[in-house]
């Protein structure tokens, strides 16, 4: 009786075991062709966001934006950066977050910026 039931948790481990495996190449298969969807850009986008230890949508929940326009961003972060002054009765965490925010999502422009030059550098118009 102990053989058998051995035997089966032998199998069922096995089961899971190559389901798993399945499913993770899987998912690598999906991730691989993600990334090179997003190509360039989405690998300078996640290094930025590597780097402020920001992604672009936190940084836009932040500052309550929901397009990357420079002139909502620079208001959005004028009334946050001074309704958060210390002088107010504001938090200083707070006012660092809307800081990291803002510096990540002017980087994202830059980005984008350079994303268009080179466009408009690859294809020239005649």
């Amino acid at each position: 009786m102990a053989k058998y039931l051995a035997q089966i948790v032998v199998m069922g481990v096995q089961v899971v075991g190559r389901a798993f495996a399945r499913a993770l190449r899987q998912e690598y298969a999906a991730s691989q062709a993600a990334a090179q969807a997003r190509g360039r850009t989405g690998q300078q986008s996640a290094a930025a966001s590597s780097i402020s230890g920001m992604s672009l949508q936190e940084a836009q929940q932040i500052l309550n934006i929901s397009t990357l326009s420079p002139e909502e961003i620079q208001k959005n972060y004028e009334h946050l950066f001074k309704a958060n002054e210390k002088s107010v009765g504001g938090s200083f965490y707070l006012q660092s977050k809307v800081v990291r925010a803002k510096e990540r999502l002017d980087e994202e422009l830059n980005i984008q910026k350079q994303e268009q030059n080179q466009q408009s550098q690859q294809n020239p118009e005649t």
